[in-house]
């Protein structure tokens, strides 16, 4: 199958093109860097010609309310045309566990946006919606550090490795659409805090993580299960020490 990749040159998209192309399918990324711009629609059209899948991991270059919200209803809706155009017969998006239940977050809530272009644009599509990344743990913190002092609040979250995202996502590409969700997460729960703190220390980071039940998480106070996948969700394979290892 042709499969198109949209950010195909990010941290889940050159994984996904890349186990998909060990599994003999024509698997092209697909980014501004090779003249695609979901953004303003260059060469959207024309990457999408003959395609039979569209896989979309791309991410707001801003997080910045306003940004992110503009950049995933705008580019989603480009692919969305484009896609019918082209006759694509799944469309697979990368979203985030949790996105329907934590308004108050600029960024969930246009990921959320994302979604709904997709459930309407009647395309045969699958979301996979993913906890965290483990690998987002050092730029959580950045983001919540303050005088050098990390404050998280104990969120339930269950973060799993970018590998086993990149692994998922590549599966439902080549396979058939559910036209709903899949969710997946890691193999284990933590609190937020703990979470980062944990990997902060194995990289040697002196902050001190500090926890703090008010500190806002992307904008959003979150509960004990406000980042967990739900029942009947696929929990990958790698845990947070396995990773850590590595």
């Amino acid at each position: 199958m042709r499969i198109v990749v949209i950010g195909g040159t990010g941290l889940i998209g050159s994984q996904v093109v890349a186990r998909l192309g060990e599994h003999g399918h024509d698997a092209v990324p697909a980014s501004p860097s090779s003249g695609v711009d979901t953004l303003t629609g260059d060469g959207v059209k024309e990457v999408l010609d003959g395609a039979d899948v569209l896989v979309d991991v791309s991410n707001s270059p801003s997080f910045a309310d306003a940004d992110v919200l503009h950049f995933f209803r705008t580019a989603t809706a480009n692919l969305v045309d484009a896609a019918r155009s082209a006759g694509v017969g799944h469309y697979v998006a990368l979203s985030v566990v949790g996105a329907d239940r934590l308004p108050d977050s600029g960024y969930l809530r246009a990921k959320v946006a994302q979604e709904e272009l997709i459930t309407a644009s009647g395309l045969k599509h699958t979301i996979v919606r993913a906890t965290q990344f483990f690998e987002f743990a050092g730029a959580i913190a950045d983001t919540a550090t303050e005088n050098g002092v990390v404050r998280l609040s104990g969120g339930g979250v269950q973060p799993i490795a970018a590998a086993d995202v990149a692994a998922v996502v590549a599966r439902t590409a080549a396979s058939a659409p559910v036209d709903g969700v899949l969710e997946i997460g890691g193999p284990e729960a933590f609190g937020l805090d703990e979470w980062v703190r944990t990997v902060l220390a194995a990289r040697s980071d002196p902050r001190e993580v500090v926890t703090d039940p008010g500190a806002r998480y992307f904008g959003t106070l979150l509960g004990r299960d406000s980042l967990r996948p739900g029942a009947g969700a696929e929990l990958a394979p790698t845990d947070l020490d396995t990773w850590l290892a590595r």
